[in-house]
């Protein structure tokens, strides 16, 4: 699939819908904190089951967890201990925009993304 090149938003938007996977893959991409910015001289990053949040906007802005699940095909987060009640009382999972978190830590566990990291901090 080609990139959109496109400047009607109704074509880019139809375009980021049905992106294959590996694509969609780079959209879950949350800003990282000022520490962590300037520890790994870069802006932002892809988010992992593991890593831990902050919520940035919304009702429940300032308040985090650990990333439960992180669902590509609809680019959305999913953290631990922020639910939403349903109509008939029952909890669910609050799905998250990754634009709207900011990563506080990270795991290293992966080596793809330890790697990763080392390469672009030339450490």
């Amino acid at each position: 699939m080609k990139e959109p090149t496109s400047s009607k938003i109704r074509k880019q938007r139809k375009w980021t819908h049905n992106a294959p996977l590996h694509k969609k893959k780079a959209f879950c991409r949350a800003m990282l904190s000022p520490e962590l910015k300037k520890q790994y001289s870069r802006g932002s990053m892809q988010v992992r089951k593991g890593d831990t949040v902050k919520v940035m906007r919304g009702d429940i802005r300032g308040s985090g967890g650990t990333v439960l699940r992180v669902d590509i095909k609809n680019r959305k987060i999913y953290i631990d201990g922020l639910t939403m009640k349903k109509s008939d009382g029952t909890d669910v999972e609050r799905p998250f925009e990754p634009s709207n978190l900011q990563i506080t830590s990270i795991v290293l566990e992966d080596k793809e993304r330890k790697n990763l990291i080392e390469r672009k901090t030339g450490g």
